[in-house]
């Protein structure tokens, strides 16, 4: 049976001295790693405060991995953001942003893309090996150099970030779990790593440009896509996805906020490993972890559309998520009391287009301009 190491990671401290700590589950394998191209792994949860099946999702995992044959290095991060998980208003937890500063907890990573062309003209001959070791190597010092000589200091969500960031580096795959307000499951894939969303149970993938916009699995994989961009152009072809570029990240929504269900969970552990099994990461069991045989949609980030509330009101939620909403159906009514008497209740709010519902507003009361769903306004199967 594997054993998991625990380790309390120290990422800040309250007014009052108390320390800030985040558990990390790692796997160290008995194989040398070096050698036998295996990738290793980085899971984390609950950088959002609300967003808590990751959790569960984590622990089901440690429980069917101390009987997997595992080939490869795992770290297991739950708690990543012990700020977010503790801020409470009420019965509601708010952790999605930053309370100090007002900036998403997931926008606060690393990437200088100004590093990349000077390396790969400096390693422009280097052997296949050498340029992964140095340019992990590159990247985990720019993130020691931010944690330890910064002069004019950090904030608390930078602090976390790059010490979750640090650890990430060090993997080949990076799975980042979150959820939305009320929601179906979806899949944030690189565009170039389209492939492999069909190694997950999850039904909507949404394919996300190679480029960097703050977030964990952009700050992972970014930097290698670029790097290989940036040899192409100087006449040294790699295809990304491959031998040292095998760089997969992916953010991975587990449904609806403030709440868990670990029967859930349990089916979202064993899609995960169907994944980690196609990698190589742990070797096909007696029985095997395959994913199901689903109908997967899919969409381009560009037309991932927000529905904004038309007026304030409180709201009906009527169109089903993952089903196609036709044309001129309502995905939602919003009941205006103030109306009733002398005017109009109930307003319908629907699209001239098909779409395909995603996720919506977690409460029924909005104000005007709300977010109140999002959805694949022109999907694919994938």
């Amino acid at each position: 049976m594997n054993t998991f190491d625990k380790q309390v990671m120290h990422v800040g401290e309250m007014a009052s001295g108390a320390k800030l700590t985040v558990p990390i589950y790692t796997y160290k394998c008995q194989q040398d790693v070096s050698t036998n191209n295996v990738p290793s792994v980085y899971i984390q949860a609950n950088m959002h405060g609300a967003e808590v099946q990751g959790n569960a999702v984590i622990f089901q995992l440690l429980e069917l991995l101390k009987y997997c044959d595992i080939q490869a290095n795992i770290t297991l991060v739950p708690y990543a953001n012990p700020v977010a998980c503790n801020h409470k208003n009420g019965e509601y937890t708010l952790g999605r942003f930053d309370p100090i500063t007002g900036v998403n907890w997931n926008r606060m990573y690393h990437f200088d893309e100004s590093a990349i062309t000077p390396f790969a003209q400096l390693n422009i001959e280097s052997h296949e090996d050498e340029i992964k070791q140095r340019f992990q190597h590159l990247l985990l010092s720019q993130i020691e150099d931010k944690l330890d000589h910064n002069i004019w200091g950090l904030t608390t969500g930078q602090r976390i970030a790059y010490q979750l960031q640090r650890m990430a580096h060090q993997a080949d795959l990076v799975l980042d779990l979150h959820t939305g307000p009320i929601s179906s499951k979806h899949l944030y894939c690189p565009e170039y790593a389209q492939a492999s969303a069909s190694l997950f149970d999850i039904a909507h993938t949404i394919l996300i440009p190679n480029e960097f916009d703050g977030a964990m699995d952009e700050a992972t994989f970014c930097p290698w896509w670029h790097l290989q961009q940036v040899y192409q152009k100087l006449g040294r072809h790699f295809v990304m996805g491959e031998g040292i570029f095998a760089k997969e990240s992916f953010t991975v929504e587990l449904g609806s906020q403030e709440q868990i269900d670990l029967a859930v969970a349990h089916q979202d552990a064993l899609g995960i490993l169907s994944y980690l099994q196609h990698k190589g990461v742990i070797l096909k069991q007696v029985q095997g972890f395959r994913p199901k045989n689903i109908t997967r949609y899919a969409c381009y980030l560009k037309d991932y559309k927000a529905l904004y509330a038309p007026m304030g009101g409180m709201v009906d939620y009527l169109a089903e998520f993952g089903k196609p909403l036709p044309a001129g159906e309502p995905l939602a009514r919003i009941l205006r009391m103030d109306n009733y008497g002398d005017g109009d209740p109930l307003h319908h709010v629907s699209l001239d287009r098909q779409v395909l519902p995603i996720l919506h507003f977690a409460s029924a009361s909005v104000n005007q301009g709300t977010e109140l769903y999002k959805v694949f306004s022109d999907y694919f199967e994938l």
